[in-house]
C-alpha cells in the first residue's frame, strides 16, 4: 500500500469519526454510556467518573493552537487538565462557553489548566471569532479533521459527542467526562474532587 493511499485511508477514518461525533452531539442531552464498562460510575446527563485505581492514561494530545502557538497535554503534567472539545458551529458549545471560562478563571492558581480542542471548523477564523465573542482566554488546539480526538482509547472516558468535557488528573489519567453542554456548577462537581485528590 502506497504512502498516499495510507494517508487517504487515515484521513477518511478521521473525518468519519468526527462526523459520528457531530451526529451524536449538538443535540438535546446525551445519556451516560459507561454503564456497560467496568470501573465507571455513571452520573446523570452523560456525566461519568472513573475511580483513581481504574483510570486509563490520557492520549498524547498535541498540536497547533488557534493563536498560532503549540500546546501538548504533556506540558501540563502535574496539573489537573480540563479538556473541552468544541466547534464554533455547535449550539451547545456556545451555551457552555461562558461557564467554562468562569470556572477556568475561578481555578487559576490552583494547578488547573483548561485546554480546548476545536474540531470541524474548516476556517480557523470562525473558531478565533468564537473565542473572542465569548471571552475565552485558555488555549485551544486546532483539530479540524479530528486527528487528536481519534487518539482517545475506545472503552475509556473518551469523547463520543460534541461538546464533550474531560477531566485529566495530575498523573495524566482520564478521571471524568461530561458529554453535553456542561454548566459551571456541573463542571465544578466533576472538577473539584479531582483537584482535591492527593497524588495517588
Amino acid at each position: 500500500m502506497s504512502g498516499t493511499t495510507h494517508r487517504r485511508i487515515r484521513l477518511t477514518a478521521a473525518l468519519g469519526a468526527v462526523a459520528v461525533l457531530a451526529l451524536t452531539g449538538c443535540s438535546s442531552g446525551s445519556s451516560g454510556s459507561g454503564g456497560g464498562q467496568t470501573g465507571f460510575i455513571v452520573g446523570k446527563g452523560g456525566m461519568d467518573t472513573a475511580p483513581v485505581g481504574q483510570r486509563e492514561d490520557a492520549p498524547a494530545i498535541s498540536g497547533k493552537t488557534l493563536d498560532g502557538g503549540n500546546a501538548a497535554l504533556a506540558d501540563y503534567k502535574g496539573k489537573v487538565v480540563v479538556l473541552n472539545i468544541w466547534g464554533s458551529w455547535c449550539g451547545p458549545c456556545r451555551a457552555e462557553a461562558a461557564g467554562l471560562q468562569s470556572v477556568a478563571q475561578k481555578y487559576q492558581g490552583q494547578d488547573v489548566q483548561f485546554l480546548g480542542i476545536n474540531t470541524r471548523d474548516a476556517d480557523p477564523a470562525n473558531a478565533v471569532s468564537f473565542e473572542k465573542n465569548f471571552g475565552v482566554t485558555y488555549p485551544s488546539l486546532y483539530d479540524p479533521d479530528g486527528t487528536q480526538i481519534l487518539k482517545f482509547p475506545k472503552g475509556s472516558l473518551n469523547p463520543q459527542s460534541i461538546p464533550t468535557t474531560i477531566i485529566v488528573d495530575r498523573q495524566g489519567r482520564l478521571a471524568a467526562r461530561s458529554m453535553h453542554a456542561v454548566s459551571a456548577d456541573d463542571l465544578e462537581k466533576l472538577l473539584k474532587p479531582v483537584v482535591d485528590e492527593k497524588s495517588q
